[in-house]
C-alpha cells in the first residue's frame, strides 16, 4: 500500500467489539482482571493485558501501533511530550559516566536538556553532524549513541542518515534519529539505517496543535552488545525487542511520563491526514521559500532551495519534498519583530507542524537557554524568523509577506 493508503489501512483501525471506526477513548485509570493469577501473569509479563494506563492503554496502544507501522518499526512508546520520548529513549541505554554524541543543529529545548544529563554523569558532545570525520572523532569507547534530527531545528541542516548509521554501527553504537521535522511522509529513517526513531507528536502527526505527546519507536535491528550495555543484559529473552522491553518495564513506567488516552485519540484522528497535510505544507514551503529568496535584503534557508547547503543531502534523505520549515534573517532584530508584528496570517506561536502557519524568533524564545555559541552552531541569530508553513492557500501567504516585507 502507498503511504496515505497505508495510513489509514495498515493497522487495524477502530473496534472490532462494536464495529466503531475509529477505536474508542478508554478513558480509564485502572483495568480489573478475572483472577489474581492472571493478574500475575501480567505483571510478569507472561501474558498481554492492561492493569494501569500509566503502563498501558487500548487508546494508546492502537495510536503505538499505528506509529508502529508508520515508521516501519517493530514497537513504539508513546510518551507524555516530545521531551519526555528524548529523555526515556537516550536514559534507557545510558548511564553515568558514559557520552553521548549529537547534533549541534538541535532543538533549544533539546540542547538544554542535554545540559541537564550532566548531573547525572552523561556527557554530551555536541559536532557538525554532517562533518563526518567531526563525528567519527568524537567517539570513544564511552560513547553509547549517536544522536541527530533528520532536518534540524531551526538550522534546518538535513542529516545524510546512512552515512551516520554506517559511523555509529562501525563504533557498536546505535543511531537515534529525531524524525520530527520531516515525519515519515518525508522519510523513513529506520530503512536508512536508523535503529531508534523519535517523533514529537504534537507536531506533525497530530497536525491541529490541540495535544502534547511523543513516540519511540524501535527498529528492532540493532545487535546489543550486553558488555557494553550491561543493562540490556536481563532483556536479552526479548530477542529484537530488547530496548522496547527494558524501556517499558523499567524508565518509561517508573517515571509516570505517559500519554493520556484523549492526546492519543486526537493524534490517531489527525495522522489519518498527516500525507494530505505535508504534501501540501511542503508545496506551499517550497513555493514561499523561491519567492522570499527573491528579496535582496533578505536570506532564506529551506532544504529545497539550491542555495541550501544541504540540498544535495536533502534529495538524497528526503522524499516528497523538502519540509515545510523555512527560516529567514532579515538584518535585524527589530525589524524581525516589526515584520512578525505585522503578519495577519502567521501566528506567533512556539510549535511546528499545525494546519496554519506559525512563526516564531527563536533566538529571544526557542533557543534562549543557549549560550551565544550554541546559538552560533545552531544557526540562531537575532535577526532571524522560523516559519512553520501550513496549508492556507499560497497565494494568500505571499500577499501577507509582501504587504509586510514592503513596509518594513
Amino acid at each position: 500500500m502507498r503511504f496515505n493508503t497505508a495510513l489509514l489501512h495498515s493497522a487495524a483501525p477502530g473496534d472490532k467489539a462494536t464495529g466503531a471506526t475509529l477505536t474508542p477513548i478508554y478513558q480509564s485509570s485502572a483495568f480489573y482482571q478475572e483472577s489474581a493469577l492472571q493478574h500475575e501473569k501480567l505483571f510478569a509479563n507472561k501474558a498481554p493485558g492492561f492493569s494501569y494506563t500509566r503502563i498501558g492503554n487500548p487508546t494508546i496502544a492502537a495510536f503505538e501501533d499505528r506509529m508502529t507501522v508508520l515508521e516501519g518499526g517493530m514497537a513504539s512508546v508513546a510518551c507524555a511530550s516530545g521531551m519526555a520520548a528524548v529523555s526515556c529513549a537516550l536514559l534507557n541505554i545510558t548511564q553515568a559516566g558514559d557520552e553521548i554524541v549529537v547534533s549541534t543543529g538541535l532543538y533549544g529545548g533539546t540542547i538544554d536538556l542535554f545540559h541537564d544529563f550532566e548531573a547525572y554523569g552523561i556527557t554530551t558532545k555536541f559536532v557538525d553532524i554532517n562533518d563526518h570525520e567531526l563525528v567519527k572523532a568524537a567517539i570513544n569507547e564511552k560513547t553509547k549513541l549517536v544522536f541527530a534530527e533528520t532536518i534540524g531545528n531551526p538550522k534546518l541542516d538535513v542529516a545524510d542518515i546512512e552515512a551516520l548509521a554506517a559511523i555509529a554501527h562501525e563504533a557498536g553504537i546505535p543511531l537515534i534519529i529525531d524524525n520530527t521535522v520531516a515525519s515519515a511522509y518525508l522519510t523513513q529513517p529506520l530503512k536508512l539505517g536508523a535503529d531508534i526513531v523519535i517523533n514529537s507528536t504534537s507536531k506533525y502527526i497530530n497536525g491541529n496543535s490541540d495535544a502534547i505527546s511523543g513516540v519511540i519507536t524501535d527498529g528492532g535491528k540493532f545487535k546489543w552488545d550486553f558488555e557494553k550495555y550491561p543493562g540490556m543484559k536481563e532483556f536479552k529473552v526479548f530477542g529484537k525487542l530488547a530496548f522496547t522491553a527494558k524501556l517499558r518495564n523499567g524508565l518509561f513506567r517508573n517515571i509516570g511520563a505517559c500519554i493520556a488516552p484523549q492526546t492519543a485519540f486526537y493524534n490517531l484522528l489527525g495522522m489519518e491526514t498527516l500525507g494530505l497535510r505535508m504534501e501540501r505544507a511542503c508545496s506551499n514551503a517550497l513555493k514561499l521559500a523561491k519567492h522570499l529568496e527573491e528579496y535582496k535584503d533578505i536570506t532564506v534557508n529551506y532544504p529545497g532551495l539550491e542555495s541550501s547547503d544541504w540540498h544535495e543531502t536533502a534529495l538524497k534523505v528526503l522524499h516528497n519534498g523538502f519540509g515545510a520549515i523555512i527560516t529567514v534573517r532579515v538584518g535585524s532584530k527589530e525589524r524581525a519583530f516589526s515584520i512578525m508584528d505585522g503578519l495577519k496570517i502567521s501566528k506567533i506561536v512556539s510549535n511546528i507542524g499545525d494546519t496554519k502557519t506559525l512563526i516564531v524568533h527563536p533566538s529571544s524564545t526557542l533557543n534562549v537557554h543557549s549560550s551565544e555559541q550554541e546559538k552560533k552552531d545552531a544557526n540562531v541569530f537575532d535577526d532571524m524568523i522560523r516559519i512553520s508553513v501550513g496549508i492556507e492557500d499560497i497565494e494568500d501567504l505571499i500577499e501577507d509577506f509582501d504587504r509586510v516585507l514592503k513596509e518594513n
